[in-house]
This record gives C-alpha cells, structure tokens and sequence, in this order.
C-alpha cells in the first residue's frame, strides 16, 4: 500500500528513508520506506494493520526520529567525505552513487587506483576536523545557475529545477562553506551532530570507480571498541603489547612461511627416498635399455613436481623420470622428464600424454625433455606409471 503526503522536509513531515507509523480514524499504517516522486510528493510504502484506507482522509505520520537521526548523520558525512576526497585525492574525484542507511553509509567516486591506508587516514582526519568544529550546516534556496557560480557541487547527470537546495556545512572554503553541495536530503543541525566519520571499507566495483563504506556516531564507536576489544585479545593471546601486535604476527607468519618451506623440502626429500646414495637407486629400474625412475606420491603440491623430476633426472644420470602426485581431492598431477641424452628417443609430452589417458585425462604439455599433465582419477597413480613403462618398451 502507498499514501502520499506533500509536506516539504518539515519536521513533521515525510523525509526519503523515513519509517514509523500512520494512525487516524481507525487505520494502522506501518511506513516501512519513503521515496520521493513527482517532484515534491512523499510516497510512504508500507502495511495496514488495521482499519481500511480511504482517500482524502488525513492520518498522521509518527516518524522514526531515532532512524531519522542516523540517517541524518550518515548523509551529512558523505557530503564531509566527498570533499575531504577531493582534497586528498584531486579534483577528478566525483560522486558515482551512494547508500545512507541508519547503520552505515556507502559512497563511490571516480578514482583511478585504490585508496591506500595513507590516504584513507587522511580523509578521515579532514572529515572529523569538520565535525569537530560543530558548525551550523546552512541551507538555502537559490536559482540553480547562482547556485552553481556560488561554487556548489552538482551530481553530474542529475536533473535540476530553476530552484535548487543548497547544503552548507564546516568553516572555510568559499563564502557559503567548505563543503557546498546541491542536495535535497536531509542534514545535521550542526555538524558536531555527526559524532564521528570511521571509515571501514575501501573496494573497487568497477573500471575507474573505487567503493568506501563508514560508519557514523553510535556505530562508529561501537565498531572502534570491537576493534580495540580484538586487538587486546590478540595481544593477550601472542604476550605482548597491543602496539607490538603487527611486529609479533609479522614475525610469526616469517616464521610460519619458513616452517611451511622446510616441510615442502621434508617431503621432497621423502618422496625420493630421503636423499644419500642408497636413496638415489632406490625406485630406479631398467626398462630394456633405459633407466626408469617412476613413483607415485601424496601430500607434494603440483607445482613442486616439476623441481622432483629435475631431481630425479640427476640421480638416474641418463633415463627417464616420471612422477606422479595425488592431491587430497583424489586427482592428480604427473610430469614425465627426459634426460637430454635420450630427448631423440623419446619426447617428454608423447610420455605423459599416455600417463594422463591412465589417469582419465587427455592432453598435457611441455618440452621434449619436461612434460606435464593430469587427470581427475589419483587411484590410477600406478597405473599410469606402468603405462609409461610400457611405451619406452616394458
């Protein structure tokens, strides 16, 4: 169901976003949204939970302030933000959309790269200067070209009428203000109302136009304990200091990336016997004339196969290396080496293209001397390897 109600952004009249509740003469109407249509008209979008509606019968609208006031805040920062941006990033930067929800606020502009933590802190830093001076944020009407030679910012590809709304807010600037927008929402009094602007999120969302999203008053300072909560227990769980947490996680994920190598080199090592002399022949196998080295193993990434055959190829000297790798997943990766001695012989790719088929695979590529492959099928393992064996002529 929808009313419409015509009041121009009075206090007891209808503002986009509002919510609450209409009642008279019998009717129970649940605003759950308010748009503004043909130009000054309110459409409330909502429920009857009692009575009937009638036309030409007046009901009075009882707002969501609470809501209203967050909505408020969150559109009044983005005028603050959208000139802080300005500032930092340059003149090209430009409004691309934007939300303003009770909770939060979105707001993308026109920048060519993403916004680095640097610049974000100073964006911030600009925008809460302006809440801080808790000045009067001012609005007039004026005639859009006076508007615009006055030095207010339009939204590029909006329409305007002869008459536009002006929205001043901060100190400093050009004679209205420091940020001076054409805008028919609702503001803050004073920009102190604000509270504080927190910004939580920068993205891209598409060529050219970068994504922030913050957080006003209560919601700003709600998510500013949270994080101060989360970095106490951080630092409680590493022992130290909550400024010292960067520098203690940095040195964990060292230590954690030189952990994960020594393991990777680990189970190289077994996969290939763990290494020394007795290890170099173990798996190694006369197939007619040529050395064969073929093993099947688990637990060695795909791409580590590759630097296994290379090892391989240098303990059978001459020979051919083939080495297949099952995942967790059950698939599997093999790679086939050829020593450049027998690359005339036999071609890396034409060997592992017959491992792959084994494998329920087709295709694979390479070199004549290092081929790759793989199939969906890691039970096969043995068998593919046996089907190599068979084409160098065992």
């Amino acid at each position: 169901m929808v009313l419409n109600q015509t009041p121009f952004y009075g206090e007891s009249g209808g503002q986009v976003g509002d919510t609450g509740v209409m009642t008279g003469d019998g009717v129970r109407f649940r605003v759950t949204d308010t748009q503004k249509r043909a130009g000054d008209v309110f459409v409330h979008s909502g429920v009857v939970e009692e009575g009937t509606l009638k036309p030409g019968r007046p009901l009075t609208l009882e707002v969501d302030h609470g809501r209203r006031r967050a909505i408020r805040a969150n559109h009044s920062a983005t005028h603050l933000l959208h000139e802080a941006l300005r500032q930092v990033l340059g003149d090209h930067v430009a409004q691309k959309g934007s939300l303003v929800a009770p909770d939060r606020l979105r707001f993308d502009i026109s920048h060519p790269k993403p916004i680095s933590g640097e610049e974000i802190e100073q964006v911030e830093d600009i925008a809460n200067e302006m809440v801080l001076q808790n000045s009067a944020v001012t609005t007039r009407l004026m005639a859009v070209d006076d508007a615009i030679a006055s030095g207010a910012r339009a939204l590029f590809g909006e329409k305007y009428g002869d008459e536009v709304r002006v929205v001043a807010m901060g100190e400093g600037g050009n004679a209205l203000g420091w940020s001076v927008e054409l805008c028919g929402g609702t503001h803050v009094r004073r920009t102190g109302d604000i509270g504080v602007i927190s910004v939580v999120g920068e993205s891209a969302v598409a060529s050219g136009v970068r994504r922030l999203e913050a957080l006003t008053a209560k919601a700003a300072r709600k998510s500013q304990n949270h994080i101060a909560q989360v970095a106490k227990a951080a630092a409680a769980e590493l022992k130290t200091s909550v400024d010292d947490v960067p520098n203690r996680l940095a040195a964990l994920i060292d230590e954690r990336k030189r952990l994960e190598r020594d393991l990777a080199e680990a189970r190289k090592k077994l996969a290939m016997g763990g290494g020394g002399a007795r290890a170099a022949e173990d798996g190694v196998r006369s197939v007619g004339d040529t050395r064969l080295l073929a093993r099947a193993v688990s637990g060695i990434d795909v791409k580590d196969l590759k630097s296994l055959v290379d090892e391989g190829k240098k303990q059978v000297g001459s020979g051919v290396v083939a080495i297949v790798g099952v995942t967790d997943e059950g698939k599997a990766g093999i790679v086939v080496g050829v020593t450049d001695d027998l690359t005339g012989r036999f071609n890396a790719v034409d060997l592992v293209r017959r491992g792959a088929e084994a494998l329920g695979g087709k295709g694979g590529g390479g070199r004549p001397d290092m081929a790759q492959a793989g199939g969906p099928d890691g039970s096969k393992a043995e068998a593919a390897l046996a089907a190599i064996a068979a084409a160098l002529g065992g």
